[in-house]
């Protein structure tokens, strides 16, 4: 499993004599990640994987949990990068005030342009 999740993220394995703590924000991410997909899990919870990331690293982790599901991981991805989060999901759920407001395939609601405006506007 650990050759696996190397695979995922070859950066990590450059760095294994590094302490967790040493590693960038983006290597971070990565590294949680990583320690959840040691355990060999049916599902995994992810919560904010590209909280404060540069551009190039969102495309990689977004890339990472794309494969993570492709190879039988059942995510549940917790994301406010909407455009991120809808590109790789296949049902979304968006929350507003704690509340779940809507829900369908992801696809329909980034085509949605009510729901773009009243929910997933900047």
């Amino acid at each position: 499993m650990i050759e696996r999740v190397g695979q995922y993220f070859p950066v990590l394995q450059k760095r294994l004599t590094q302490e967790g703590t040493s590693l960038s924000g983006g290597e971070q991410q990565m590294l949680a990640i990583a320690r959840g997909l040691v355990t060999d899990p049916d599902l995994m919870l992810i919560d904010e994987p590209t909280e404060g990331l540069m551009p190039l690293l969102v495309e990689l982790i977004a890339e990472m949990v794309h494969t993570i599901h492709r190879e039988g991981v059942t995510v549940l991805l917790v994301e406010q990068n909407m455009e991120m989060a809808l590109s790789i999901s296949h049902r979304a759920y968006v929350m507003d005030e704690g509340r779940i407001q809507t829900f369908g395939p992801a696809k329909d609601i980034l085509a949605d342009e009510e729901i773009q405006r009243r929910y997933l506007s900047v």
